[in-house]
């Protein structure tokens, strides 16, 4: 690779791995799976040995991913809480071990299992605990002291405790205390976590300790911090000292020589399906603290330490059959049903075969013998096929729509499949889900079991009929109560003043999001000017593109979707938005990025005062963009920023200008 394409390789990998930092760091919402992560981070790193110059002071392979939340007090680590650099492969364990020969001949490492959960530091004063802390950015984490009281395997009184100790360890949930999370969630028509690690992080992080508390968190210790009182040599003697104190730690053991550590690293992989909790790698570590000062660190991650990262777990099952689900879209999308097998702690008995191209493209045949894998305990994926069965015949996708039996279609350059009937009733119930989620309608109290409920019943045949529902209505229905259906009716009735965005994102228009309905609202003065509009119109809007706007004419030239806008207008929903944004101002025409921490505001405050000044916000740095708004721990957006040439501004010099200085 040349010195121009690994650039252009090094900032597209630096920004992508920056997003998949958030996601999983700071919203708890990973994208992908650490195996996934971990190759980026990977490629990233080799391509920056390859080409030092090219290595930014910013860049992530530099940086713990987290951050320091908003919701607590922060908190200054005096220990810093570093990263583990990773290895994929025994040969990557063995050049290892040769560095760190080179300096400790002698070496001895302690070998444990890798938890998946959240790294944390508690503080004990003699003998009582007095705060705990999230790893954050590694050097400034989030006060959740009254959280991890909710813990029970934290002891928070220690007998015959040193002076003074802070031990770091990792919060985690246990697969049965997932399994009943999420069970609770599916019963209350809650939004469920993807894994156990971000159920574990999510419900640390909850303002409300009661509510961790529900969640039943655990916790394992792994290493010692800072410790006064006590003297401690090596690494084995702190864990047994800790166990001793009445610390939960995990089982370890001590080798002298590698070959041994990958021994014992098989064997703790070869667990992973009898453990009540997730572990996604093993840690090997240096046991002389000696010997790891001598060994010292990179800007990210110890020397003296390397994790072990196991690949996705893999498995055969047999493939039973394949079930059409038709979504709010009218897109038939396939899902296979298989004999139930284990991976990664949890049963696993479905999962989606995307479309037709991608069941055409492994040949997939019901009875086949197919190879499964939940890839950082995600999704379940399909990855091949293993085995056809006997007279394995092709997989045909239906011609008419499982559930109205109208006809499909499959538009040109789309896998999608998707029936052409809008008033489908499995369109209906999915498009009556989105309507009322909290992002359109927010409709509270209307849950996909009483929507299917008031559609069995026939109360509800389209959106506009939820405004048609009536107290006597509800109370028709299954185990409703007179209280409950009348918050119902309050609920529906107040969402009649929700601002326009909302009801056109609500309309579910394909590829239209919040984003995009909030900029037509911003253009257009009520809904008849929308429904009116050309194509040409939403695309000179700054932010549409082509197909966004064609498909919002599209939608509004359908005599269904004229009749439900009619008949919602008549039924009081309001259709003309209470603010049309101002054109001129003083960022008229300008594109702002905001990145980092700003010293006196939050940056949604600051993307108020540039949007009531007549500019607009973007989440990229490009050559359209006019300021690059800084503040502290900006990362890869300030790089890129300085590298186009573009202006950089701190708070004071950004408030300044609104102020004419």
């Amino acid at each position: 690779m040349d010195i121009v394409s690994a650039e252009f390789r090094i900032n597209e990998l630096s920004k992508l791995i920056e997003y998949h930092n958030n996601l999983y760091y700071n919203q708890d919402n990973p994208e992908i799976s650490d195996f996934e992560y971990d190759k980026l981070l990977r490629e990233l790193e080799n391509l920056e040995e390859q080409f030092p110059t090219l290595k930014s002071p910013l860049s992530p392979t530099n940086k713990v991913g987290g951050s320091a939340g908003e919701k607590f007090s922060p908190v200054v680590h005096t220990v810093v809480m570093e990263s583990l650099h990773d290895s994929f492969s025994h040969s990557e364990l063995r050049d290892f071990d040769n560095r760190v020969r080179q300096t400790e001949p002698d070496v001895k490492y302690v070998v444990e299992p890798k938890f998946d959960g959240l790294s944390v530091s508690c503080e004990y004063i003699n003998g009582v605990f007095v705060r705990g802390s999230t790893r954050g950015d590694g050097t400034t984490g989030e006060d959740v002291t009254d959280n991890l009281m909710t813990i029970k395997s934290l002891p928070k009184r220690i007998p015959n405790a040193p002076e003074f100790l802070e031990v770091r360890g990792e919060v985690y949930m246990s697969f049965a205390s997932f399994d009943e999370l999420t069970k609770r969630q599916e019963e209350n028509e809650e939004k469920t976590f993807k894994n156990p690690r971000n159920a574990a992080a999510g419900s640390l992080r909850q303002k409300n300790a009661k509510v961790t508390a529900s969640r039943k968190l655990d916790i394992y210790i792994f290493n010692i911090q800072q410790i006064r009182g006590v003297e401690i040599s090596s690494h084995i003697q702190g864990l047994n000292y800790l166990t001793e104190l009445g610390f939960p730690t995990a089982f370890y053991n001590i080798y002298d020589n590698i070959d041994n550590v990958i021994e014992e690293i098989e064997r703790i992989g070869n667990m992973r399906g009898e453990l009540d909790y997730a572990i996604d790698g093993a840690v090997v570590k240096v046991n002389g603290y000696s010997a790891r000062e001598n060994l010292g660190s990179t800007a990210k991650y110890p020397r003296w330490a390397e994790a072990y990262k196991y690949p996705p777990e893999e498995k055969p099952t047999k493939l039973l059959n394949i079930e059409i689900n038709v979504g709010r879209t009218g897109v038939l999308t396939p899902v296979g049903n298989f004999e139930p097998i284990l991976l990664a702690g949890t049963t696993v008995s479905r999962a989606t075969l995307h479309n037709k191209d991608f069941i055409d493209e492994k040949g997939i045949c019901v009875g086949d013998t197919v190879i499964i894998r939940k890839a950082g305990e995600i999704i379940p994926e399909v990855l091949s096929v293993k085995e056809h069965s006997e007279n394995a015949v092709p997989f045909e996708f239906p011609k008419l729509c499982p559930s109205c039996g109208s006809p499909v279609s499959h538009d040109e350059g789309e896998a999608a499949i998707r029936c052409t009937n809008t008033d489908c009733p499995a369109q209906l119930m999915r498009h009556l889900i989105h309507f009322v989620s909290r992002d359109a309608m927010d409709i509270d109290g209307l849950g996909p079991a009483v929507l299917e409920q008031l559609t069995s019943a026939g109360l509800v045949k389209s959106p506009a009929d939820l405004y048609r529902l009536t107290v006597e209505d509800i109370l028709g229905l299954d185990r409703k109560a007179e209280k409950s259906a009348q918050n119902l009716i309050s609920a529906i009735e107040k969402s009649k003043d929700n601002e326009l965005y909302r009801l056109i994102y609500a309309l579910g228009i394909r590829n239209i999001g919040l984003k995009a309905a909030k900029l037509i609202c911003e253009n257009f003065p009520d809904i008849d000017d929308i429904m009116l509009a050309k194509a040409e119109n939403f695309e000179a809007i700054d932010g549409f593109g082509t197909i966004m706007a064609v498909n919002i004419e599209n939608y509004f030239k359908l005599e269904s979707s004229k009749l439900l806008i009619a008949d919602l207008k008549s039924l009081g929903l309001k259709m003309k938005p209470s603010e049309i944004k101002q054109k001129g101002g003083l960022f008229e025409g300008k594109t702002f990025v905001l990145t980092g921490t700003l010293p006196t505001m939050k940056r949604s405050e600051a993307s108020k005062l540039i949007e009531q000044n007549g500019g607009k916000t973007s989440s990229s740095v490009s050559k359209k963009t006019s300021y690059v708004l800084a503040g502290e721990d900006a990362g890869s957006k300030l790089v890129k920023a300085q590298t186009l040439g573009i202006t950089i501004l701190s708070e004071e010099e950004f408030l300044l200008m609104i102020n004419g200085n």
